[in-house]
C-alpha cells in the first residue's frame, strides 16, 4: 500500500519550523478526520507524543506521520502541501476521495463517509 498522506517538500519545511518554533521537534505529525464542518468531514493536524495501537506511522521528508487506522481509508492519497501568496501562507489539502468540499475549503464529504454537517 502506497503512503496515506503525501506531503510535499514546502509542506515538510514549514511543518518542521512550527515544530522547531514549538519545542515539538521529537513529535510526530497526526494527521486526522472528525466529523463536523460545513460538509459533514474536517481534517486535523497537530503533533503527536504517542503512537497509539491503531495507528499507522511511517516517515516523509524525516517527519513521522501519524493516521488512525480509522481515517487512513479517507485519508489514503491526500497530499498536503503548503503555499505562499501575498495574503500570507497556508496548507493546502487535496484529497482524491472527497467527492464535495465547502467554500472554506477545510470540510469535505467522501461517498462512503459524510459526517454531520454544520452551519460554515
Amino acid at each position: 500500500m502506497s503512503e496515506i498522506v503525501i506531503l510535499t517538500e514546502a509542506a515538510a519545511l514549514q511543518i518542521k519550523e512550527m515544530m522547531k518554533a514549538n519545542e515539538e521537534e521529537n513529535a510526530s505529525l497526526r494527521v486526522s478526520v472528525k466529523g463536523g464542518g460545513c460538509s459533514g468531514l474536517s481534517y486535523g493536524m497537530g503533533f503527536a507524543h504517542e503512537v497509539e495501537e491503531n495507528d499507522t506511522q511511517f516517515e516523509q521528508h524525516g517527519i513521522q506521520i501519524v493516521v488512525n487506522k480509522e481515517d487512513a481509508p479517507i485519508l489514503q492519497g491526500t497530499k498536503i502541501d503548503y503555499k505562499e501568496s501575498m495574503m500570507g501562507g497556508g496548507f493546502t489539502i487535496d484529497n482524491p476521495n472527497a467527492i464535495a468540499s465547502c467554500g472554506c475549503g477545510s470540510s469535505f464529504r467522501t461517498a462512503t463517509a459524510a459526517g454531520t454537517p454544520e452551519e460554515c
